[in-house]
This record gives structure tokens, sequence and C-alpha cells, in this order.
């Protein structure tokens, strides 16, 4: 069968998108592949490009922006069958890099025309699609006020979280997975399909896209000197091995707070009521790989 890809571009992604990426894309992408370009204007036109893209017999859904943009257009072609491309023009772009996509355009672009691609998890928190982690505490506390904030990118969020970090309290949980309940006093609490939030920031390393698990990571409560090492262990990827964090696999979780609060999806901020429930769906999302994917 042959191919025909459809570039779902939002130019409000990351740090804006520009008319030169734009132009790249109809440059560097074959002419002997079909291709369209299409810009995401608003919510109401998402919604047409939807329905054009599964109308139209696309075979490729092509998201060109953060991880944002990916979710977006991610659940809506879960189980169908069309296979998800990424360009990423954004802070983090946690799913790109672990489907080992280059952030370089040029280079992604290459690796879409190429179009190997796999099958990989999905999960859902209170019905809301998720690919990569979703979880409450701290985090969630950070990407609240990232999501308001006039800066964006890596320098903009560590500032956040430095002035945040001395006011912030732990708070109580009761985590069931599988069935086997847990009481924790924790400073977050992420639930990973896949390992890292983004910018190689790897919280769960263990993680694969389409190992049939979430890993649950709870960060225990710590001081700035006990945590230092800690964040060397994630900057290593050896999360794992950190005497703060505990680390279990499940495939259906419940969370439970004192009350609503925030919680992020893809690094997507929400308000959410006080339980929270996981689903992993397996092999639900075809998805291009690069050359250097290792999730296998």
């Amino acid at each position: 069968m042959s191919r025909k890809i459809l570039f779902i571009v939002n130019p409000n992604a990351g740090k804006k998108i520009s008319g030169k990426l734009i132009e790249t894309i109809r440059k560097e992408f074959p002419s002997s592949i079909h291709n369209d370009i299409t810009i995401w204007k608003d919510r109401e036109h998402f919604h047409e490009i939807i329905e054009s893209l599964k109308i139209g017999n696309y075979t490729d859904a092509v998201a060109v922006g953060g991880d944002g943009t990916v979710n977006q257009v991610a659940k809506t072609i879960l189980n169908t069958g069309i296979k998800l491309g990424i360009v990423p023009a954004g802070s983090g772009n946690g799913l790109a890099r672990s489907l080992g996509i280059s952030v370089k355009t040029e280079e992604a672009i290459k690796q879409i025309a190429i179009g190997d691609s796999i099958l990989i998890d999905s999960g859902t928190v209170n019905g809301i699609p998720f690919f990569c982690t979703s979880g409450v505490g701290f985090d969630a506390h950070i990407g609240r006020l990232f999501a308001t904030s006039e800066k964006r990118g890596l320098k903009s969020y560590v500032k956040i979280s430095l002035r945040e970090f001395s006011s912030y309290k732990p708070k109580d949980y009761k985590i069931i997975i599988d069935g086997k309940e847990l009481d924790r006093k924790a400073f977050l609490i992420t639930v990973a399909n896949a390992g890292q939030y983004g910018n190689n920031f790897y919280i769960a390393p263990q993680a694969k896209l389409n190992d049939g698990l979430f890993h649950i990571v709870i960060l225990k409560p710590f001081n700035l000197f006990g945590g230092t090492g800690t964040v060397l262990k994630v900057l290593r990827r050896k999360a794992n091995e950190a005497k703060l964090i505990e680390t279990f696999t499940g495939k259906e979780i419940f969370i439970k707070r004192a009350g609503p609060g925030s919680i992020h999806f893809d690094g997507e901020p929400q308000t959410e009521d006080e339980e929270l429930h996981y689903i992993l769906h397996p092999k639900s999302l075809k998805v291009i790989v690069g050359n250097v994917f290792d999730g296998l």
C-alpha cells in the first residue's frame, strides 16, 4: 500500500514554529511520497483536520510541534492503524526522543520518509490518553506554573522548579497497583509508559514503550542535600538505583489523595479529582521510529 502523509503543524508549539521549518519540510521531504501540510489554527480547526485525516485515507499523521501537539494528534489515531510520525519542535520532546527521532528537523524528515514503525502501548488517566508519563506531586505543580509562564524552554522550567522547591510540601497518597495497596508520603509519583519526561531526563530508565507495563516511580520526601545524589542518578539513567526512589510495575493503578489537584500527562497540566485511575492499553498506537531506537 502506498503511503499518504499529512503533516499537522502547530505554529504555537514550543518556541513557536517558524515558516522556515515548514519550508524545510516542503523542500526536504521526498516528492515521491504523497504528502500534504496543514496548519493547525485553533481547537475547532483541529477537529476538522482530524476528520480530513480519517476520510482522506491518510496512512501517516505527522505531528509537528511539542509534546502537547504530539499528544493531541496521537490520541485521535489510537487503534486506527494510522502511523504517528513526529517532527519535534517543543521544549522536552519526550516521545520523539524515546522513539529515537532526531530533534534536528532534516534528520527527523528522513526518518519519517523511511517509515520504520512499531506498535507501542499507551495509557489513560481518568480516561485521558497519554504516551510518555503522567503523575502527581511536585512535577505536576511545576507543570501548571510552567504552562502559564511567558517564557518557555528548559531554562524557564528549571528556574520555576528552583523557586518552588523550598515551599512545596510532600503529600500523602494511597496507591493501588494491580490490587496491591501502598500508603506513601511522596514528593511526586510518576506513572511511566516511556522512560523519560523529555530532554533525556529519565525518571524510569527501565520502562519501555512496548513492554506491556507501567513503571510507577515514587520519589520520597528529601532535603536539597539528599536530593543531589538522586538528580545525578536520574541524569545518568540510573534513577531506579537511587535510595530515595521506589519503582513498581503494573497495568492498572489507582492513586488517591486528600482532594482534587494538579496532574500532568505528557507535559500537559490539568486539574483532576482526588482519585486517579490509570489503565495500560497494550500495542494501541503505531509509531514511526528512528534508526537509533533501542526500545525493542
